[in-house]
């Protein structure tokens, strides 16, 4: 897995507003931690549910390669899973720039 590469995972058991369910998950950490095949991943889910004008909680990504849907990543639901909750190959890949523009959402949710 690399940064910026989109997978399936498997999100449940859920806490109130947690996301929950199967679905695509961005992975969001370093590749150094991917690259020594950390037990974990950092990842921000995806929606099928867009929402216009939710600027910074979400940013859009177009339907592309395997990734069947307009979704939008949920910048605010940002998690660390166990790789056992990876339940597929990569589906598709932000490109570098929609990475730094996500970069730059990701500062102001966290306030950094």
């Amino acid at each position: 897995m690399l940064r910026g590469e989109i997978y399936l995972a498997y999100l449940y058991p859920k806490k109130g507003n947690e996301v929950g369910k199967l679905r695509p998950v961005l992975i969001y950490q370093s590749d150094f931690l991917n690259e020594v095949n950390h037990p974990t991943t950092t990842i921000l889910p995806l929606s099928t549910t867009t929402i216009d004008d939710a600027y910074p909680l979400r940013f859009c990504v177009s339907k592309r390669d395997n990734l069947q849907s307009d979704s939008d990543i949920l910048i605010d639901q940002i998690r660390t899973i166990d790789n056992s909750r990876i339940k597929s190959d990569v589906i598709s890949k932000l490109t570098l720039s929609e990475l730094l523009e996500l970069d730059e959402q990701v500062q102001i949710v966290l306030g950094i």
